[in-house]
């Protein structure tokens, strides 16, 4: 079969790997801050589950706010420039934070404005990579390759990257130690920058058309499509339970648990390993199984995973074991089941609605994830941590029943690409 023929051909394709390098290096870099900003809030400001559930919202609120406005931009112009500038702004903001601290200007406020501006960079950056990617093949039937391998990096950056950030914010400081994130995004800004192949331009008649039916378009595709809808839907749900458990757990590891920075980093590291181990199945599971099985039983374990937590008691090993195998079983679901959604994503939609597309689903994927962190943080400070955390982990179990009722759960096989053309038709080498 042609997938079978073309499986590892982006290894002899240098602007993916040039991409992928620098996405690589980001997504290292990124696992520091998240593990810092949180931190930061705790252990400098003694911040409690409600003050981290709305930094966590702050960080998030952008997607919903601003996405499907920027994928509208994403759609009239080329992609890379974009990408450029959302990491340099994320570099300069992120690095903010250290200088800051040090100057002893540092406050909570402050540190909601940087989360907010550093998420609204971040949603650009989706929005436009995910645009970006199938124009960068040239070919769609890499697609599933190209995202197997972003997530096996992307899911090796969860494993090792909190161990290392918990090392470094108990050496250097939560602010300190973000830094290095800092420091990545300028790398990865280097390394796109140094893609030669010509983006091509969009249709000039994108640019004529107006915004509102820009922004209705997208938003019909994406509801008009069944396999499409699903996705919103569940993957909506799925981001607000993975933020709400994620945003009580720190909380409750380093108050009611008496984890360090650096266990708690161990905790999402081996836990993370999950993610690795699926996402380098996920072709395999994807190449042997319908996807429809493969995207059920993914999801499985992401939405019976949180459980685990407030179920952990007895000896600290225990407890510590239960806690991994709580992300463990979350992190490997999630990344096959990634795989599995971005390139149906891809495969359905047509390259001229590809940002709108984007940018309609991250709304309402982030717009679930925003809300999770301060609905959790308001219940942990009704009811107390481990009620919370075992409301928030039955009611990820009911979702398991839309999962099986899905469209997405019935396909026996992908769907037929909108366009078996190139995507990019001009010179591979063209310089810009």
């Amino acid at each position: 079969m042609s997938s079978t023929r073309s499986r590892g051909a982006l290894w002899r394709n240098p602007d993916f790997l040039k991409f992928w390098a620098g996405e690589t290096l980001s997504l290292y870099g990124t696992q520091v801050t998240t593990l810092a900003l949180p931190l930061t809030a705790v252990l400098v400001f003694d911040a409690g589950p409600e003050q981290v559930g709305f930094l966590r919202f702050m960080q998030l609120a952008p997607y919903p706010a601003f996405a499907l406005l920027f994928g509208v931009w994403v759609d009239r112009v080329r992609r890379r420039p974009l990408m450029l500038g959302a990491n340099s702004v994320r570099a300069v903001l992120i690095g903010l934070v250290p200088v800051l601290a040090g100057m002893d200007r540092l406050t909570q406020p402050v540190l909601l404005v940087l989360a907010f501006g550093i998420g609204v960079a971040s949603v650009l950056f989706d929005v436009s990579w995910m645009s970006y990617l199938p124009g960068l093949l040239r070919d769609r039937k890499y697609l599933v390759e190209a995202n197997s391998k972003l997530s096996i990096t992307a899911s090796s950056a969860d494993a090792a990257g909190p161990g290392l950030a918990g090392v470094l914010i108990s050496a250097l400081t939560a602010p300190v130690a973000m830094v290095v994130d800092a420091v990545s995004y300028l790398v990865s800004v280097v390394l796109l920058a140094a893609i030669p192949t010509r983006e091509p331009a969009p249709s000039s008649a994108a640019a004529r058309r107006h915004l509102l039916a820009e922004l209705a378009g997208g938003l019909r595709w994406v509801f008009g499509n069944s396999y499409l809808r699903s996705i919103a839907f569940v993957g909506a749900f799925c981001n607000f339970f993975t933020m709400a458990t994620s945003t009580m757990f720190i909380v409750y590891a380093v108050r009611d648990g008496g984890l360090s920075p650096a266990q708690l980093g161990v905790v999402f590291s081996l836990g993370a390993v999950g993610g690795l181990l699926g996402s380098l199945v996920s072709g395999r599971l994807l190449a042997r199984y319908p996807p429809g099985q493969v995207y059920f039983w993914s999801l499985a374990g992401t939405f019976i995973g949180p459980v685990l937590i407030p179920l952990a008691a007895g000896p600290q090993w225990l407890v510590l074991g239960l806690f991994v195998a709580s992300f463990f079983i979350a992190y490997g679901g999630l990344a096959v089941s990634n795989v599995l959604i971005v390139s149906l994503r891809q495969t359905v939609t047509p390259p001229h609605l590809m940002g709108r597309m984007n940018a309609a689903i991250r709304t309402l994927l982030f717009g679930g994830g925003a809300l999770g962190g301060p609905v959790s943080g308001l219940l942990a400070g009704a009811v107390g941590l481990r009620p919370a955390l075992w409301t928030v982990g039955a009611a990820a179990v009911l979702m398991l029943l839309p999962v099986l009722l899905s469209p997405v759960s019935r396909l026996t096989a992908m769907p037929e690409t909108r366009s078996k053309a190139p995507l990019n038709p001009i010179p591979e080498r063209t310089r810009e």
